[in-house]
């Protein structure tokens, strides 16, 4: 059964951040909002914790996991990222954007794309999420709540407790959250390519949906 917090989406109470980062330290799968869609996660170090997205979500190996960060440092602490990387991802975060980049050695091989070696790397822009991760001290491997089957990401805490309950051990609502998700972009070939247009402004990259 999971346990359901509610959360001050500008001033989370840190107290229940607290709980919440135990229960990840602890395996557990966490569903919580951010600035885009809501979004599955656990720690990135847990193996089970792949396995158990990869279900919930209906995905193969072949998908690309997202490794929320704290800031840039701590991307660069696991992707390659070079001088023009660097000033589009300055840019642009925190936000609605995941940037494809090639992991590190810091990552373990199984949350990295099994052909590319590359992950999706994002600094997402909600108090909440901010301050998980300053808790944690360190980044959360997650991917957006969409289940099989569905066109829409989830976006109701209640619905999603509901529907989740045997699968997640805890769900965080901190008010509204929409059901756009990120817009991903792959920085692996030296120009940015839009692979999926979301939330995220693409005139930064002078691109177009």
């Amino acid at each position: 059964m999971a346990q359901y917090f509610a959360l001050h989406p500008e001033q989370p109470q840190p107290r229940l951040i607290r709980q919440a980062a135990e229960i990840m330290r602890s395996g557990g799968l966490v569903t919580f909002p951010t600035d885009s869609a809501y979004a599955l996660g656990g720690l990135a170090g847990d193996a089970s914790v792949l396995l158990r997205i990869r279900r919930i979500r209906g995905v193969d190996e072949r998908h690309h996991f997202t490794l929320m960060c704290r800031d840039l440092s701590e991307i660069a602490t696991y992707a390659r990222v070079d001088n023009m990387q660097y000033r589009l991802l300055k840019a642009t975060t925190p936000g609605p954007y995941t940037f494809i980049l090639e992991g590190t050695k810091e990552l373990p091989r199984r949350v990295l794309h099994p052909k590319r070696k590359t992950i999706g790397l994002r600094v997402p822009d909600h108090p909440v999420v901010a301050a998980l991760l300053a808790e944690l001290d360190e980044p959360i491997l997650t991917s957006t709540l969409l289940l099989p089957g569905e066109d829409l990401p989830l976006t109701d805490a209640e619905e999603i407790r509901d529907r989740m309950e045997k699968q997640v051990e805890l769900v965080i609502e901190a008010g509204f959250c929409g059901p756009e998700a990120t817009t991903v972009l792959d920085l692996t070939s030296g120009v940015p390519v839009l692979v999926r247009a979301g939330k995220g402004d693409l005139s930064p990259f002078g691109l177009e949906a």
